[in-house]
């Protein structure tokens, strides 16, 4: 196994308030270029500072449990471990450490896939610079990249992922009423607040109360994750 490389933090007095306000990151992958690269395009950019580097999947994950960065950045098919069983082997442990993965290309289903593991997004390697830092910034606030893939299409992808599960659960073990229920799937389709409203007959603003009800309820933060844990628990059904 290639050892993970660890960089000392920032020191002083002056920069100590910088560093507080800027995101941690490991960057993870098989070629030292590449990595070198990143590593001079983050720092940079100032608003990231790169605390270690590792060459393959579980030095990657020895990194991110020495080091706790905010940002794992990461390929997708690194060596040993790939970025799918280094997503898994982070979710057993529940790390805080929001991951990006970079590739060259990738399918519809590894799309979901690296999702439902806990990726907060997938940049292409092709993708201009200025795409990966404001995916970055994007999940350092919490959110997810999805990219131009619009959260209807992504669920129907889960649902292909998912048509052998278990029979629908309308969401009573949730607490979730029939209007929210219909909220949820109307979220799932991929309709905008106005469009719910519209299709509801309700005020924007009661889509809203809803919606917070429902975030609440489900644990959830925003439309991408509610639609994602709606088809994985079986709340709705989305035809093909």
């Amino acid at each position: 196994m290639i050892m993970p490389t660890v960089f000392e933090g920032i020191t002083g007095s002056r920069t100590a308030s910088v560093a507080m306000k800027t995101a941690r990151v490991v960057i993870a992958d098989g070629q030292t270029m590449f990595r070198e690269g990143m590593k001079a395009l983050l720092t940079a950019e100032q608003k990231f500072s790169v605390v270690g580097e590792a060459a393959d999947g579980k030095a990657a994950l020895e990194l991110v449990s020495q080091v706790k960065p905010d940002i794992l950045l990461m390929d997708l098919e690194l060596a040993g471990l790939d970025a799918m069983g280094v997503l898994a082997e982070l979710a057993l442990v529940e790390s805080s450490t929001r991951t990006l993965i970079l590739t060259n290309a990738i399918s519809r289903a590894d799309y979901l896939r690296a999702l439902q593991l806990g990726a907060r997004g997938i940049v292409l390697k092709s993708s201009p610079a200025k795409v990966l830092v404001e995916s970055l910034l994007c999940i350092k606030a919490g959110e997810y990249w999805i990219g131009n893939d619009g959260v209807a299409n992504l669920v129907h992808a889960v649902k292909e992922l998912t048509q052998n599960a278990d029979k629908p659960n309308h969401g009573s073990k949730f607490g979730v009423t029939a209007r929210e229920l219909e909220i949820i799937g109307a979220i799932a389709a991929g309709y905008s607040n106005s469009e719910i409203a519209n299709k509801l007959s309700l005020s924007q603003q009661t889509v809203k109360h809803h919606l917070s009800n429902i975030f609440d309820k489900l644990g959830v933060f925003n439309r991408l994750e509610l639609a994602l844990f709606a088809i994985n628990h079986h709340m709705v059904e989305i035809d093909h």
